[in-house]
């Protein structure tokens, strides 16, 4: 697989429940939260010694996003050492506002809408060329995302027009253009956000927030890699051709409502056909792109479960349920459903539907299943524990998470961001850091020793 740079953002739903007369502000509790997690107390913008970011996102929402990786394992590793971070800072934050008399319980949902029909997002970023025609590149991109959330969709009980049924995607019901400069007026399925923040002659960053946040490992390392896989063909210039949609704003979200995946949507070339069959026809694509070409284990492996799991969709998708997102979700709260005899406006469903993706481990459903061994898992917990601590090895991230841990350490000040690092009082100079394939960079190992050896 083509050496590229990950990222991923997630915004977190949050909520306190507390049986007092008067309520605490969200802002509060996001204080205590933050305090949980940034040495710098009550900071609401901060970088982590395992090189990712923390802040807090319009709405009040917690928002982790992932130190750069440089292959798909990795991200999936740092995306869940995210949520380990923000389970970790939940119980601390309990403990210490218990201390100041406030009595109540916090709950972070790693999902992309509340019950009053708002939505956050959960951000993809790819590190591309910056010679491509970024306008083409989208409109051959856009099939596929249209049609990518029948492996990537995280599920949702959906009340519209008076009626509630169970869709495949989050975020779908929520995508009004094709492509679009903004995240939250007019929410797109291409985002034109273009901030590298890498050498910008050489590079764009494709931004993608048409996707669902993921609980399932498998789900997650699925929509990068092969994500991934269609970015190399499109950059590499291989032909993609007859597959653009007649209306993909109405397509993505009639996909999302047809649980069977056998409704055909309209190509403007007159065709029509399923999610399934566009998706094959990119499978195919990539497995005549990549025919003659050397693939590592990481492309072999992802070709091998994209084509697994279209088959199944396609002939039997509970065989799915340990695997995808909205297949799993779908058959726990299903099964509930039939054995209570209850509809799909049943507080009770919407609430198993919110429980999913609730990330405290001993409380949220998805971990329920994950404990009685019914989710397919993709990476160990000793790799997320290292990944809630230190940064990937092979990233920038590495410069930036250990200068972050020595500095702490000597509880020294400091500024940073993706692209830059300075400690202050050792000279003016700020170090830029525009390489983020770059894991080591002589005038921050100097700082690095400088700060070791300071009292």
């Amino acid at each position: 697989m083509e050496h590229r740079i990950y990222g991923l953002e997630n915004e977190y739903g949050l909520i306190f429940s507390t049986q007092e007369k008067s309520s605490v502000p969200l802002e509060r509790i996001l204080g205590y939260l933050f305090e949980g997690i940034i040495s710098n107390s009550w900071s609401s913008n901060a970088f982590l010694p395992n090189g990712a970011r923390f802040y807090q996102d319009t709405g009040c929402h917690p928002e982790y996003a992932t130190p750069e990786c440089d292959n798909v394992f990795d991200l999936v590793v740092y995306d869940k050492a995210g949520e380990r971070i923000l389970e970790a800072s939940l119980n601390l934050a309990e403990k210490r506002m218990k201390e100041d008399g406030i009595i109540g319980e916090i709950f972070i949902y790693k999902n992309n809408t509340d019950s009053a029909g708002n939505t956050y997002g959960c951000h993809e970023n790819y590190l591309v060329a910056r010679h491509i025609d970024f306008w083409r590149f989208s409109e051959r991109l856009i099939p596929f995302f249209v049609t990518r959330q029948i492996y990537a969709g995280a599920g949702k009980v959906l009340r519209e027009s008076g009626k509630t049924f169970f869709s495949i995607s989050q975020r779908a019901q929520h995508i009004n253009q094709k492509i679009s400069c903004s995240t939250t007026s007019s929410r797109s399925i291409i985002n034109t956000r273009d901030e590298p923040h890498a050498d910008a002659e050489k590079y764009r960053r494709l931004h993608i927030i048409v996707g669902d946040a993921n609980m399932s490992e498998y789900t997650t390392y699925l929509k990068v890699g092969i994500t991934a896989l269609i970015l190399q063909m499109i950059e590499d210039g291989y032909p993609v051709r007859g597959l653009d949609l007649d209306d993909p704003v109405r397509a993505i979200k009639e996909i999302s409502r047809d649980l069977s995946m056998k409704k055909t949507v309209k190509l403007e070339n007159g065709m029509s056909l399923t999610a399934i069959e566009i998706q094959k026809t990119y499978l195919e694509l990539v497995q005549s792109y990549l025919a003659h070409k050397k693939k590592d284990g990481i492309t072999e492996d992802i070709l091998e479960k994209w084509e697994f799991v279209l088959d199944k969709l396609e002939d039997n998708p509970v065989e799915l349920s340990r695997y995808i997102d909205w297949i799993t979700k779908f058959e726990l709260i299903n099964s509930y459903r039939e054995k209570k005899g209850c509809d799909w406006d049943d507080p009770r469903i919407g609430m198993m539907d919110l429980q999913y993706h609730d990330i405290k481990k001993d409380r949220g459903l998805y971990y329920l299943m994950e404990r009685e061994g019914l989710i397919e898992r993709m990476v160990g917990d000793k790799d997320i524990q290292y990944a809630m601590e230190y940064p990937p090895q092979n990233t920038r991230a590495k410069l930036r998470g250990d200068f972050i841990r020595i500095a702490n350490m000597k509880n020294r000040s400091y500024s940073v961001d993706w692209t830059y690092l300075k400690l202050d009082g050792y000279g003016e100079e700020t170090v830029l850091c525009m390489d983020p394939f770059t894991s080591y960079d002589k005038r921050i190992e100097k700082m690095i020793l400088h700060l070791s050896y300071a009292r």
